[in-house]
């Protein structure tokens, strides 16, 4: 098993940045891909940044690119979610996801571990 804990949300003002941290422990880190998912109230899980486990491949939704960067630290068994100029539209609880074997980024039933998630409320 998987356990992950996302941290580092918290609110901000447009145009403003967060890092969002997920912490993992109780497997192999490096072997899975790790990926960021938001949910805003009302609306389906989101997939926003995905990062195999290799560091190599990177994958982000249109609205995240750009403005988002995915990143991986293996000795610390983290990764991050930078955020900059963050948007109103951005405010959503933010879940980072862990994958050993996945065929699409954007399935969030192909990830099997998650977080308990850490909201980001961005003010206008």
């Amino acid at each position: 098993q998987v356990q992950l804990v996302e941290s580092g949300g918290g609110l901000v003002q447009a145009g403003g940045s967060l890092r969002l941290s997920c912490a993992a422990s109780g497997r192999t880190f490096s072997n899975y891909a790790m990926a960021w998912f938001r949910q805003a109230p009302g609306k389906e899980r989101e997939f926003i940044a995905g990062l195999g486990s290799s560091g190599s491949i990177t994958s982000y939704a249109d609205s995240a690119k750009g403005r988002f960067t995915i990143s991986r630290d293996n000795a610390k068994n983290t990764v991050y979610l930078q955020m900059n100029s963050l948007k109103p539209e951005d405010t959503a609880v933010y879940y980072c996801a862990a994958a050993a074997y996945i065929t699409s980024w954007y399935r969030d039933r192909q990830y099997g571990y998650w977080g308990q998630g850490t909201q980001v409320t961005v003010s206008s």
